[in-house]
This record gives C-alpha cells, sequence and structure tokens, in this order.
C-alpha cells in the first residue's frame, strides 16, 4: 500500500479539484473524508492541526492539500498532492475562461454564472461544518462561528483577521473552557 501512496494522492485530489468552485475551501469536507476516515492518511485530531495551520500560514488556502502529502509521504507526498490539486483546476480553468470570453454575449453566460454561484457557496457552507464537526464541538466554538456569520453577512468587506483577533481574545478571556 505504501508503494501506491503517490497515485491514492493523485486519485484523490486531482478530481476534487474539478470539484472547487469557490475555492479550496469548498473541497475542505471532502478532503476530510478521503484523508481521515478513506484512506486514514492523519487522524482527525491531525486534521484539525493541519486545516489550522494551512489557514494561518500565507499562501493559497488550499495549503491544507500540501500538508495531507508531507504527513503521509514528506517532500515527494507534498509535491504529489499540491501539483494534483492545482494542476487540473488551472487547465481546465484556462480553458473555461477562453471559451467563457469567447461566448460572453450568449444568453447561457448570464444564466450559468448566476447558477454557480450557490454551488460554490453550498460547497464552502459543507466545508465549514464538516470543520465545526470535527473541532472540540462546544456551545461556545458554534455561538462564535454564529456570530462571525451574522459579522460577515452584515459586513461582507470586513478583513477576516479582526474577527480572528477578537475570536482569539475571547478564547483567552474565556480560558481552557473555551
Amino acid at each position: 500500500m505504501r508503494d501506491n501512496i503517490y497515485l491514492q494522492l493523485l486519485a484523490v485530489f486531482a478530481p476534487l479539484s474539478l470539484l472547487s468552485l469557490g475555492g479550496g475551501q469548498s473541497i475542505v469536507a471532502d478532503i476530510n473524508q478521503q484523508a481521515v476516515a478513506i484512506h486514514g492518511w492523519v487522524t482527525q485530531a491531525e486534521f484539525v492541526d493541519l486545516f489550522a495551520i494551512s489557514r494561518a500560514a500565507p499562501g493559497p488556502g488550499a495549503l491544507l492539500t500540501t500538508l495531507i502529502g508531507w504527513k503521509t509521504s514528506g517532500f515527494l507526498g507534498a509535491v504529489v498532492a499540491s501539483l494534483a490539486l492545482f494542476v487540473p483546476s488551472s487547465v481546465l480553468a484556462y480553458g473555461a475562461t477562453i471559451a467563457w470570453t469567447r461566448h460572453n454575449q450568449h444568453p447561457w453566460h448570464l444564466t450559468a454564472e448566476r447558477g454557480l454561484a450557490p454551488v460554490a457557496t453550498g460547497l464552502i457552507l459543507a466545508s465549514a461544518f464538516s470543520v465545526l464537526r470535527s473541532s472540540s464541538s462546544t456551545w461556545m466554538i458554534w455561538g462564535l462561528a454564529a456570530i462571525a456569520l451574522v459579522i460577515f453577512l452584515v459586513r461582507p468587506k470586513l478583513n477576516p483577521l479582526i474577527v480572528l483577533f477578537a475570536a482569539g481574545l475571547l478564547n483567552a478571556a474565556m480560558g481552557p473552557a473555551f
């Protein structure tokens, strides 16, 4: 099984790459399912830790995939997982951009554009619930997520770091029970 870990990484992350409408965060739930439940590459606690590192580190949001590849098979695993996630969607995006600009006057253009927005939103929401379920499920975590949702609905252009900083302050004030 160890011999084909690179093929497994490729087989998992290449198809997910093509489903990542809305960015890497839209497939976190599927990455969680594949990496933890199906393949057992990481434990649920390790997944949450890797997710936190990927969100705190600069770079693309899909850094989680690179970290999972690193955890499963070192540097080469990180390279394979990263390329599997970024290459297929990049090629598809390039082709779609050419077609999109070529046909932007057709009636289906606006319909397709409006139809993809809720799909991306739903995928991102599923990922958010997946991370919330796998974290320490306390009422404070869910309450904080609900407050953050309201804040971003009211002020969608607000820098997320402000909300993250406020959550950190609340965590420090609440102590270990949080």
